[in-house]
């Protein structure tokens, strides 16, 4: 259950934020692997809102059943490449910054496979998912449940 409608109490703040938030389909970083990124983000986080609504986004954007099913094991499988391992592997470091300090190693992986302005929409994006993570997941905001006719088609 909600705890508190948050958009009820800062309709003005939260707006701006959300429209914030779109303008990152402007980016030049790939649709799908901001999705994806975004996706993980919030399954580390634990927000349920927030990972259901990037799932549907990446399967919106063509984003394979397999590959989502696999996210939590990113690293020991075979379905994500290189590039897209740097940039789940930065998505963990800065999401879990306390313990890892957004490491070198992390940061210094993305640099063949992303440009800087990339790795700063990269970044944005991680960052913007966390804060959405915490505000969705702080006051327990949750999915609706979909009927499975629906959720097919």
């Amino acid at each position: 259950m909600t705890r508190i409608d948050y958009f009820l109490h800062t309709p003005d703040l939260i707006s701006k934020l959300r429209n914030f938030t779109q303008e990152l389909e402007q980016f030049t970083l790939d649709a799908k692997l901001r999705a994806l990124v975004e996706t993980r983000v919030s399954q580390i986080n634990g927000c349920a809102y927030c990972v259901n609504l990037h799932l549907k986004e990446s399967r919106k954007l063509g984003e394979s059943q397999q590959r989502l099913d696999s996210l939590p094991v990113w690293k020991e499988s075979p379905f994500f490449d290189a590039r897209e391992k740097a940039a789940l592997a930065w998505a963990e470091s800065l999401t879990n910054i306390a313990e890892t300090h957004a490491a070198d190693a992390e940061y210094h992986a993305l640099k063949p496979y992303f440009s800087d302005l990339e790795i700063v929409e990269l970044s944005l994006s991680i960052s913007l998912a966390n804060f959405w993570n915490r505000m969705a997941g702080g006051f327990r905001r949750m999915p609706k449940m979909e009927s499975i006719k629906s959720i097919a088609g």
